[in-house]
């Protein structure tokens, strides 16, 4: 069993800077389509922005603040002095596989070849790319917000619509990548149970230490120290001459 626990992944991001066209500092607004995302906050001092078929909210986040958000919460972290978040995300590598869809005006975000075009970081720009392609997102999460406050949510509806269509055809990859994650986890805890439960204890024996360093790169919230738990380092066994004396063979 070498998935991260729950077959979750885990990051740690810094929120952006650098006011919006609402004045506000902050990340990419966006949502998830089949993934839940959780933030504990370690650090700063900001505030989550979300928007569902439940209206518009704002939540503060301060140092030991946890939240999490299920798939369609459109969500906008908003840095107000220093916000530093672990972000434990569900389903690890979906969202790496294109399990968001960021709030690009209608116009924008119904058509598959302007979205790609909008949301795309060309190398060597990174950092002027993430911020124009966030005050995009801006521009469109600030039409939805606008038309849920006057008790209008057909534009967020479509938002959705235009959402499952732009990640319609990545799905059977995505199939493939949970059943050898989250899948596959389930899967071997119902084996140790089941071992478990017959006084069988075998698969200790095969304890292991596994490490995913950081991997720094441009988030949609901010600047991210990611860690690949898919592909983890699997510490090689210690020589047997520094394992802890036993009393009987294993």
């Amino acid at each position: 069993m070498t998935a991260f626990p729950g077959g979750t992944s885990v990051s740690r991001l810094s929120v952006y800077t650098g006011a919006c066209a609402d004045g506000l500092e902050g990340g990419t607004p966006h949502l998830h389509t089949a993934s839940t995302e959780a933030y504990v906050v370690t650090g700063g001092r900001g505030a989550l922005q979300t928007l569902d078929m439940n209206g518009l909210r704002e939540t503060e986040l301060t140092a030991g603040t946890t939240v999490w958000f299920t798939p369609g919460t459109i969500h906008r972290a908003v840095n107000r002095g220093g916000l530093e978040v672990v972000v434990v995300m569900q389903n690890a590598g979906l969202p790496e596989a294109g399990d968001a869809v960021m709030t690009f005006p209608p116009e924008v975000v119904s058509d598959r070849d302007a979205y790609q075009e909008a949301a795309g970081l060309p190398a060597g720009g990174e950092e002027a790319a993430v911020a124009r392609r966030r005050d995009l997102a801006v521009e469109g999460f600030l039409r939805l917000a606008e038309s849920a406050r006057a008790g209008d949510y057909g534009p967020l509806l479509r938002f959705y619509d235009s959402a499952v269509a732009l990640v319609r055809p990545k799905v059977a990859g995505w199939r493939r990548i949970w059943e050898t994650t989250v899948a596959a986890g389930t899967r071997d805890t119902a084996e140790v149970l089941d071992a478990l439960g017959r006084g069988d204890g075998i698969h200790l024996r095969h304890a292991m230490l596994l490490e995913a360093p950081p991997q720094e790169r441009w988030g949609m919230c901010g600047h991210l120290r990611a860690h690949d738990v898919t592909r983890p380092i699997v510490h090689a066994p210690v020589s047997p001459s520094a394992r802890p004396a036993s009393g009987r063979d294993a």
